[in-house]
Formats: C-alpha cells, sequence, structure tokens
C-alpha cells in the first residue's frame, strides 16, 4: 500500500487532540477588526473545535496525524 498524501490545507487549519476532537481556529479575525468589538475579538482567541459531521473528512485529509 503506497504512502497516502496529507492535504496542505488541512494539515494548516487542523490540529487533532488527544480525545480524537479536531481543533480549528476561528474565522473573522484576520482583518478589518477596528469595527469588532474587544468581546468579539477576545472570543477569537478561545479554541473551537470542527463540528462532528465534518470530523471524519478532516480525519481523512490528515492521515498521519
Amino acid at each position: 500500500m503506497p504512502k497516502l498524501k496529507t492535504h496542505s490545507g488541512a494539515k494548516k487549519r487542523f490540529k487533532l487532540t488527544k480525545s480524537g476532537k479536531v481543533k480549528r481556529g476561528h474565522a473573522f479575525r484576520s482583518h478589518i477588526l477596528t469595527k469588532k468589538t474587544t468581546k468579539l475579538k477576545r472570543g477569537f482567541r478561545s479554541p473551537s473545535y470542527a463540528d462532528k459531521t465534518n470530523e471524519a473528512a478532516v480525519k481523512s485529509m490528515l492521515p498521519y496525524a
């Protein structure tokens, strides 16, 4: 069986936790931050996890994670 390639975009965006959840970053965090409230920007820093409906798709893109 040949080696599988890791999806380049997925490896930059997702990490797998020890319990098997898919950790992801928040959207809307990179620019145009002046009109966003401090509370909202602080919330973007907290970790979030991919939905369970998308977990299998992300895990298949990261075969060796």
